[in-house]
């Protein structure tokens, strides 16, 4: 039997739960903020579609100035180019037969691709993989993150060579994903690589930035051409506590049920792991209550939140009683539903579908 989804017009109070919720307000100025900030600092916007996995909300982020998308696998940029998208970028090293068949399928049918690259192991696949039409590759450079990416300005130039006189393939530009509060280390390695690539002869028209915590530092990096975000559609716990928005931006919620309260000091709620992620990003909990200041939601197992309510200062639901939860991390949450679930006021707007949920490959 099917989840019975609730039709628009539905009060949240009558759907059933665990639930994310989207506030259509908050979202629609949290894409709003951010597209003005870029205008307003001459940076292109290329939001990380990660977040939200909805080509309807991408759509909403386009219509607002966006110049494309961020997918972080091909098959989550096949969802998105399927649902009419043709500036797609991919931040991951693709690897094995099978994915650049995909890929280089991809490529045929959306206007401008984009991948990344950080080895010649990489290039070498894509360049092997390329059919009639040339792939677009950034060179991806760890400023700072200590993730993917080559370590110094000169494995970035050789790399950019490499590319260039790869078959099927064209050096595109830079990438980085850098350390929060990274900017000055970004800025010096884009100013050095762009010199040393112009002495080289070859031009970089890409050079793109990340990351929703230096969302709004992104002027401080000026020779970036872009920055992608994801996180700031929805917000969540963490992005508050980096300062990037306040209680009042937070566009996702889980909307839960208290099933149980053993003892005058916990509640527990019908959202587990399943549904509200087991991410803690530094937390000693997982996830806030707004209405219950003091609460603390201690433990999660696969379906039941146990709540400490020591320190809560004010009256706590009884069973039966909804509640909402803003998660640690919401990119996380949106890969464990088929399905989110806006609102406006508490009454649903629409129900759409998570097109991208679970495409990992």
């Amino acid at each position: 039997m099917d989840f019975p989804w609730p039709d628009a017009g539905t009060l949240l109070d009558d759907v059933m739960t665990p639930l994310p919720v989207i506030d259509e307000d908050r979202l629609a100025a949290n894409i709003a903020r951010a597209q003005e900030y870029m205008i307003e600092h001459g940076l292109a916007f290329r939001p990380h579609i990660k977040t939200h996995k909805i080509p309807a909300v991408a759509q909403q982020q386009v219509d607002a100035g966006a110049i494309g998308i961020n997918c972080q696998k091909v098959t989550e940029a096949e969802v998105f180019a399927d649902a009419g998208f043709d500036d797609i970028l991919i931040t991951y090293n693709i690897l094995g037969a099978a994915r650049l068949a995909r890929l280089m399928a991809l490529n045929d049918r959306v206007a401008t691709l984009r991948v990344v690259a950080d080895s010649a192991v990489t290039i070498a696949g894509l360049s092997a993989a390329v059919q009639d039409k040339p792939l677009r590759v950034l060179v991806e450079c760890d400023t700072g993150a200590g993730r993917c990416g080559v370590q110094t300005v000169q494995a970035a130039v050789d790399l950019a060579r490499a590319i260039a006189a790869a078959p099927g393939l064209q050096f595109d530009g830079l990438m980085t994903y850098p350390a929060i509060g990274g900017a000055d280390a970004v800025e010096a390695f884009l100013q050095d690589a762009m010199a040393q690539l112009a002495v080289a002869g070859l031009d970089c028209p890409v050079r793109s930035n990340g990351g929703t915590p230096d969302l709004f530092a992104a002027h401080l990096v000026p020779s970036a051409t872009e920055h992608r975000a994801g996180t700031y559609v929805y917000n969540d716990r963490s992005m508050m506590r980096a300062g990037e928005c306040g209680a009042d931006d937070m566009a996702m919620e889980i909307l839960t049920t208290v099933v149980s309260r053993p003892t005058p000091t916990r509640v527990v709620l019908d959202a587990g792991s399943k549904a509200l992620t087991s991410d803690l990003l530094g937390f000693t909990d997982y996830g806030v209550i707004p209405a219950l200041p003091g609460s603390r939601i201690v433990s999660l197992s696969e379906e039941h939140a146990v709540v400490d309510l020591t320190d809560c200062t004010v009256p706590v639901p009884g069973i039966g009683a909804q509640v909402r939860i803003v998660p640690n991390h919401t990119c996380v949450v949106s890969n464990l539903f088929d399905r989110m679930v806006f609102h406006r006021a508490g009454v649903v707007t629409r129900v759409l579908p998570v097109a991208a949920r679970g495409t990992v490959w």
